[in-house]
């Protein structure tokens, strides 16, 4: 497994967003956290597997939520993915998962439900290519039996199932009997999963059972239209809390709002037969946590940060917006299509209104904020530099040409105050506070670190997005702090003479500006200088000074001395021929870029 640097250097922030983008991004993050070999269609050669998020533990029951929604994406907006030419790349990241459940589901009733162990593998910092942390692997079976874990894992293969139907029937069928197995195991030996799998319990701990069990039926019935399955989920409502609890998240842990908002869709489609008034008392809970996302009910509602990000919980918020958006934007959907409107304490509220409120959230996720900052890495010119991932934090292979150990990751990498070297492409971090503030530092994880669980539901949120909105979904603040408005790069470049020592060194500079913006009345270049070998031998100790600086560079590695820098340590020298590219952002004149010394 190999990591590659992936940095658009003359990325900005436009007026607006680029839906499409961004879903493209979004799946880029999913192969990025692919662990295993690399298959022939693999776009990104940033390899980890589906560990959950900077680390490098396979986690089961996140793992298998995030591929619940994935499907769910690719069920709900098959013609706005495909009119993106990507359903192809998102059946791939679906199946990336389904594939090892399959392997990982070895009898009917085990489970293999996690790979890696946590605590050993918080204690080092290393890429996975390099990884010499625990592989141990954990399973439930009758013994020990997992409800959760194996019910989400049903749901997951399921909603695969219908994913795929169109396209590979003998994959989907095969989806099923495993979907089929793992709920009648999650439902004849009940237990919580972290009660047999000890080490999860200090990071994805389950709140209950019964929301996963209903989940699954529910999907198994969507998959198969077998009434067995739905006569479950109405035979078990009270017992299971299915039409008394009322959420107000939506989660990998917590299912209820999903199964209310699925099972719904039964009832306005006209096919709950003699169900229809316990479905009636499931779609109740349902509206009870899309009107507390819309503000309409009657008080108990959702909360939200002062620039409208709904905040759920103070550790890697994120994901809990994100999937929020997507069950609204589903549920518009089903609402539109039955001609029907949400009920709320509030008032009636059209299927439009839950739309818009998808639209802020992933607007607030790309950069309409009080910070003006896209959580989607990668996304537009202002975006997280320090994610908390030890891949994006460390040099590639091809770069050290060495392996980087457990504790020389921490010292040399993650203690790092420089920009990440490689860009974890459509990594959702955790997100700012419900203040709005964030700190974009590596060692602030509740805050900087993604997760598939958060990147999941934002597939087919965007794709929506973009099927309505296009490049139409631009913005600009009113009356409000602008968001950087970019002006026409300059397509120029222009050379500037090295200012060298007295001996002079056989360096040229190319410095380019490859986007400006206005702020208020202040507006801001990207500076980007590529600085190559024009002699015949290699340079190395090269020290740069650089005056006149007022803003923020990355690229090069500060020293002790005053406005000097010299090359990160993985370029030392600079072989004929060859180039190095640094990036700083300011206002005003460009700086003054010397060189002070070199060998």
């Amino acid at each position: 497994m190999l990591l590659i640097a992936m940095v658009h250097l003359g990325a900005s922030m436009r007026s607006g967003f680029n839906y499409g983008d961004a879903l493209d991004k979004s799946l880029m993050f999913f192969e990025a956290q692919r662990s295993g070999k690399l298959p022939s269609q693999q776009r990104v050669d940033l390899v980890g597997g589906y560990y959950d998020a900077g680390d490098h533990v396979k986690f089961g029951l996140p793992m298998a939520f995030s591929v619940t929604m994935l499907a769910w994406g690719a069920i709900e907006f098959r013609k706005e993915i495909t009119d993106l030419n990507q359903m192809e790349h998102t059946l791939w990241a679906i199946r990336w998962g389904t594939d090892y459940f399959i392997k990982a589901h070895t009898q009917p009733n085990v489970l293999w439900g996690q790979v890696g162990d946590g605590a050993s593998d918080h204690s080092c910092w290393e890429r996975a290519e390099d990884m010499t942390t625990s592989r141990t692997s954990y399973k439930i079976d009758e013994q020990h039996p997992g409800s959760d874990l194996a019910g989400e894992t049903a749901a997951a293969m399921a909603a695969a199932a219908i994913a795929f139907k169109p396209y590979n029937s003998s994959y989907s069928s095969l989806l099923l009997v495993h979907a089929k197995q793992l709920f009648t195991f999650a439902d004849r030996f009940i237990g919580l999963y972290d009660d047999s799998i000890l080490g999860a319990q200090q990071f994805y701990a389950s709140s209950g059972y019964s929301d996963e069990l209903l989940w699954a039926a529910t999907w198994l019935h969507q998959a198969t239209g077998d009434e067995y399955y739905l006569k479950y989920v109405v035979d078990n409502a009270v017992y299971m809390g299915g039409i008394g609890w009322a959420m107000k998240e939506f989660s990998w842990d917590n299912k209820y709002a999903g199964v209310q908002i699925l099972l719904s869709k039964v009832l306005l489609e006209g096919k709950a037969s003699s169900y229809a008034s316990t479905l009636k008392q499931y779609q109740g809970k349902g509206d009870y946590f899309a009107c507390a996302c819309l503000q309409k009910n009657d008080g108990y509602n959702v909360q939200k940060t002062p620039g409208g990000l709904v905040y759920v919980h103070d550790w890697n918020n994120m994901p809990y917006a994100s999937s929020a958006a997507f069950l609204l934007a589903v549920y518009s959907n089903y609402l539109y299509a039955a001609k029907a409107n949400l009920n709320c304490p509030e008032g009636q509220i059209q299927p439009q209104e839950l739309l818009n409120f998808a639209k802020s959230q992933a607007d607030y996720i790309l950069g309409k904020n009080p910070k003006n900052m896209s959580y989607l890495v990668g996304y537009g010119s202002n975006y997280p530099l320090h994610v908390h991932h030890r891949g994006a934090s460390i040099a590639s292979f091809l770069v050290l040409h060495s392996e980087v150990g457990c504790v020389q990751g921490f010292e040399a990498w993650y203690c790092r105050w420089e920009p990440n070297p490689n860009v974890i492409y459509g990594g959702l971090v955790g997100g700012p506070d419900k203040n709005d503030d964030f700190s974009d530092e590596r060692s602030n994880y509740e805050q900087t670190e993604p997760t598939i669980s958060g990147s999941a539901p934002l597939v087919g949120i965007f794709a929506k997005l973009q099927s309505l909105y296009g490049n139409r979904g631009f913005y600009q603040y009113q009356n409000e702090s602008p968001v950087p408005q970019p002006k026409t790069p300059s397509t120029n470049p222009h050379k500037t003479p090295a200012h060298t020592t007295s001996a002079g060194a056989p360096v040229e500079f190319l410095h380019s500006i490859t986007s400006s913006w206005t702020v208020g009345t202040s507006t801001y270049y990207r500076h980007k200088v590529v600085m190559k070998n024009t002699s015949q031998k290699p340079i190395s100790d090269i020290k740069l000074v650089i005056e006149n600086l007022s803003g923020s560079l990355w690229g090069l590695t500060p020293t002790k001395e005053k406005n000097t820098y010299e090359l990160p340590q993985w370029v030392k020298v600079l072989k004929p021929g060859s180039e190095c590219t640094f990036v700083y952002v300011q206002g005003g004149p460009q700086a003054r870029i010397s060189i002070q010394s070199f060998h």
